[in-house]
């Protein structure tokens, strides 16, 4: 059973692996093949071709759903329904909309617009809630984010969500509310019920978004700060409802059960099954409280398996049982696969499993519960480091004590109160307070824990080899007592610490210019040094592109420090993200034409003829010096020269500071690799200045159909007119530059790396 089920999941993480799915015509071909190998009884192998059949099949339909490309850009009439809670902060709010009929212009022939849609609403005028029916005028493009290095890869997550488009509605034609749907028809409605009760029960509490987080699974009123207080301290599964949540309410009802129905003396169904039944029963009302979340129909389904052995009166082995949870989820779901909390729900009950089975003795007691949490810790920490490039060095400590206080009294009273807080809303709004009490002693705790120096690392992002060394590291490590060599486990785990990050050499030049969509952020990298050169927009107090992009790219690359941090100018798109920045990592010097809007980070003005040598690389200021009117024309203008080559980097500077930099400079503007001025809009990059600069090749950092238009046609002429390549964020994702021995390597990380469910 367990060499099937990885068979089938083998097959399944083969196909997401693909830059582009198979002809239909392959389907058949397999189809034929599985044939063959079933005649023959090699089951196993059998499995492995079904997983791959499966998950093409599946994927063909979901990209299927998709907005077709003549609908981009325009005008939608659609009616539905919102799906689920709505994510709402200062400036709009955001929902997944499920689509009943969809009309494309007066003029035009209508079209099938795909099932769901992820909207935004700015600035509303009315209250929008889960279950409400709209007619909405909406402009529409198809899935698209940002793609980086390290990043978080949006329109993977939007694939396996089932959004076929996304888009904004439009203020005019007004907005129409037809309705809204009954709490005992819709799960959505029933949970938007409840989040609105628990905000008037909690008011402006600390607490209130954890409390909505461990009840009905909304985490998006979670603030950035909190996520990272619980990423350094490890706790962050407890504040996500899964496996553990569930199990553990599931059990507290199983033992309640079976005590109260054997005092009870009714014997025509044994206290086992019907604690059975009742544990089942209450794992399907918290995962629907959860909007049966992904983990939570993990959980279900394991659960599930275990109790009906019980019902059956029949043994039931740990990893059989996990096995055919494994079938069941990847079923009804391939491209749970795709997801970081697929790994890390299964590898957690599996670690557990496979370390109680000989190690752990007497799990009841407290000496148990220590080395479950430790085991864990170590058995998870290699897909940590995967997947976040991080480990907390005091993740044991800090869930000793929160796992017992979330898991014992934070969760069931929470549950309790939701329960009876529409019948009994005095009581409830007493468990609330005393949840809200309990969980800000436990806050203080968890932020002085983050505090500690190095209560968490960062690390490079390691390759598939140092993995591949520190799995039979774990399975070593963890094996029963007896097993001889378990000291090699630590040689297995050496390629996973000492993950080695090629540094360039002595005057290379290493440059990333990031995909920060409308914005601009470029790191250049030398031998032991690291500039940042811009950050991008920050779009609420939530979220920011220096939150979302620069330091995951910073952390995956194996960066402990910033040496220097250059802001152009004070425009958002550039500045945005500098605070996040300067909070996550070490910043040494701060470099900016806007000084006073940094004041507290005791920045340094940057004008024209400052310098400095790192590692046989040259960085020379070659503006501001004068004042302009325009704060474009103000930015901080970079030159980096080596022996190998040049790059310019130029902020926002339009035709008034092009003109003044080639008539102070002349030649000497020359350059290999140009950042467009301005994100290539047609006020920049004019003729005069190309000839001066003569590139070889032009970066654009522009969004992905941005509202300016960048960049502008005419600037892409002038382009070609200089004999200058150029590449576009949009386009190219994140777009890395290596100066090496008068080469250039220049390359689109969405070229390079895209998979199939992204946006060629």
């Amino acid at each position: 059973m367990v060499v099937s089920a990885l068979s089938f999941l083998a097959g399944l993480m083969l196909v997401q692996q693909f830059p582009i799915l198979p002809d239909v015509k392959w389907l058949v071909v397999g189809g034929i093949l599985a044939g063959i190998i079933a005649w023959l009884r090699y089951w196993r192998c059998l499995f492995f071709v079904v997983g791959v059949l499966w998950a093409i099949v599946f994927a063909m339909h979901r990209l299927s759903d998709r907005l077709p490309e003549q609908l981009e850009g325009a005008e939608v009439q659609v009616v539905g329904t919102i799906a689920d809670l709505p994510e709402q902060d200062e400036k709009r709010v955001r929902f997944d909309f499920i689509t009943r009929e969809g009309v494309y212009d007066a003029n035009q022939s209508g079209q099938q617009l795909p099932a769901k849609l992820r909207l935004s609403w700015y600035y509303p005028d009315q209250p929008v809630k889960a279950g409400q029916q709209w007619v909405f005028t909406v402009k529409l493009k198809r899935v698209h984010g940002t793609m980086n290095p390290g990043g978080f890869d949006y329109e993977r997550w939007l694939f396996t969500e089932g959004v076929g488009a996304t888009g904004y509605v439009r203020p005019s034609p007004k907005p129409v509310l037809l309705g809204r749907d009954s709490a005992w028809s819709s799960i959505s409605v029933w949970r938007q019920s409840i989040t609105d009760q628990l905000s008037n029960a909690l008011g402006n509490s600390a607490s209130l978004a954890l409390i909505k987080a461990l009840t009905i699974g909304d985490g998006n009123s979670v603030t950035q700060e909190q996520w990272e207080v619980f990423r350094k301290t490890g706790t962050t599964h407890l504040v996500v409802i899964s496996g553990s949540h569930i199990g553990l309410i599931a059990g507290l009802v199983y033992f309640l059960m079976l005590k109260l129905w054997a005092w009870t003396g009714w014997l025509a169904w044994s206290p086992q099954k019907v604690a059975a039944v009742s544990a089942v029963l209450v794992a399907i009302f918290y995962s629907g409280l959860a909007g049966f979340s992904v983990p939570t129909q993990r959980s279900v389904v394991m659960l599930s398996i275990a109790m009906a052995a019980i019902i059956l009166q029949r043994n039931s082995r740990p990893f059989n049982t996990l096995s055919i949870a494994l079938f069941a989820v990847l079923i009804v779901d391939p491209l749970a696969v795709l997801s970081a909390g697929f790994w890390l729900s299964f590898l957690a009950v599996s670690v557990i499993v496979y370390a109680v089975s000989g190690r752990l003795g007497k799990l009841g007691s407290v000496w148990g519960a220590i080395k479950i949490n430790g085991v864990t810790s170590v058995g998870l920490s290699p897909l940590l480091l995967l997947f976040f490039q991080q480990v907390s060095l005091i993740a044991p400590l800090a869930n000793l004590i929160a796992v017992p206080v979330i898991s014992l009294l934070v969760v069931p009273l929470s549950l309790l109160a939701v329960i009876i807080m529409f019948i009994l809303p005095a009581l409830a709004n007493k468990l609330f307070f005393l949840v809200d009490t309990v969980l800000q002693g436990l806050w203080w705790l968890l932020a002085h824990l983050a505090e500690i120096p190095m209560a968490s690392i960062n690390h490079a992002l390691p390759s598939y080899w140092a993995l591949l060394f520190a799995v039979p590291g774990i399975l070593l490590l963890l094996a029963p007592v007896g097993i001889p060599a378990r000291w090699l486990s630590l040689v297995l785990f050496l390629p996973l610490v000492f993950t080695d990050v090629k540094q360039p050499e002595a005057g290379d030049i290493n440059m990333t210019l990031l995909d920060v969509g409308q914005g601009l952020s470029t790191v250049v990298q030398t031998t032991h040094h690291l500039l940042v050169y811009d950050t991008g927009a920050k779009f609420s107090e939530q979220s920011d592109m220096g939150q979302s992009v620069l330091l995951p790219f910073l952390r995956s690359q194996g960066v402990a420090k910033i040496d220097s941090l250059i802001i152009s100018h004070g425009d958002n798109d550039h500045i945005g993200g500098a605070v996040s920045l300067m909070r996550g990592m070490p910043t040494e010097k701060i470099l900016t034409s806007v000084p006073q809007q940094l004041s507290e980070y005791a920045p340094i003005e940057c004008v024209a003829g400052q310098s400095w040598l790192w590692d046989e690389v040259k960085f020379t200021m070659l503006a501001p010096q004068q004042a302009f009117v325009s704060e474009n024309d103000n930015s901080c203008v970079l030159k980096i020269q080596s022996k190998y080559g040049t790059v310019l980097l130029t902020g926002d500077i339009e035709a008034a500071a092009e003109s003044w930099l080639v008539e102070t400079y002349g030649e000497a503007l020359k350059a290999d690799v140009l950042v467009a001025p301005h994100h290539g809009s047609k006020t920049s990059s004019t003729a005069g200045f190309l000839q001066a600069v003569q590139p070889g090749y032009v970066l654009i950092p522009a969004g992905y159909r941005n509202q300016f238009g960048h960049p502008h046609k005419d600037v892409l002429a002038r382009y070609r007119q200089v004999h200058a390549l150029w590449l576009n964020n949009a386009d190219s994702g994140a777009i890395v530059v290596n100066v090496k021995n008068n080469v250039f390597a220049v390359q689109g990380m969405r070229q390079a790396e895209s998979k199939y469910w992204n946006i060629k």
